[in-house]
């Protein structure tokens, strides 16, 4: 599956750049011979290093999603809670009025993100914004986001949007695709880091498949389909 190993990379490169600097201490310890500095680093930082290495590698897992068989199914892009679920507009690719579902991210979920369906990229508009704090459910409005249209080739001829938002903590949404690019469901499309929120953006005629509070997976849980 494409892009299996990014998120994998991007946690080796945290963890990189803990141990340098944890060099860095220590030999300014040693050179300096400062018995209280090396006791806050055997006491206190190493422990904290450690703590920061686990979360890391833990924050940035990135498993296989178990994707659905079926016709006209759309699953869900991101890993996290359903809290909005609702009829809004969308105009930069939709066009109009279409169904909303919103899903929000904690720092414990899953941050990459997949495809809700097999389509190709029609869109790619990145927004710069604020840093909201992504729990709220209209911080789309404010924050700095991406919004990725995505032309389905099942159904054909629908239109699914996806649209990234960066938190309060989140502050780097990382995508890896870009327009024309060819999708199939379940695909890694995006990594955004430390907490965030999905919205997707589906016809007024899609079936929601998914309630408020359902707890979702990217590239399993299926929110929609076609009838």
């Amino acid at each position: 599956m494409k892009h299996s190993e990014k998120a994998a990379l991007t946690a080796r490169k945290f963890v990189g750049l803990a141990f340098v600097a944890l060099l860095l201490l220590l030999a300014v310890a040693f050179l300096g011979k400062n018995p209280f500095v090396m006791d806050c680093l055997a006491w206190v930082l190493i422990p904290l290093c450690g703590l920061f290495v686990g979360f890391t590698l833990y924050f940035f897992r990135d498993p296989n999603p178990v994707v659905p068989d079926g016709a006209n199914l759309v699953v869900s892009p991101g890993h996290g809670k359903v809290d909005v679920i609702d009829t809004t507009a969308e105009p930069d690719f939709i066009g109009g009025e279409c169904r909303r579902v919103s899903i929000f991210l904690s720092v414990f979920d899953v941050h990459v993100q997949n495809a809700p369906v097999t389509g190709r990229v029609a869109l790619f508009k990145h927004t710069p914004g604020k840093y909201l704090n992504a729990m709220r459910t209209d911080s789309a409005k404010f924050n700095e986001n991406v919004l990725i249209g995505i032309n389905a080739g099942e159904p054909s001829g629908e239109k699914i949007g996806v649209r990234l938002i960066a938190g309060l903590i989140a502050r780097r949404i990382v995508p890896w695709v870009a327009e024309n690019d060819d999708l199939q469901r379940g695909d890694r499309i995006s990594l955004i880091q430390f907490g965030s929120r999905v919205d997707v953006y589906l016809p007024l005629r899609a079936k929601i498949r998914v309630k408020l509070g359902d707890k979702v997976k990217g590239g399993e849980t299926v929110i929609a389909s076609f009838d």
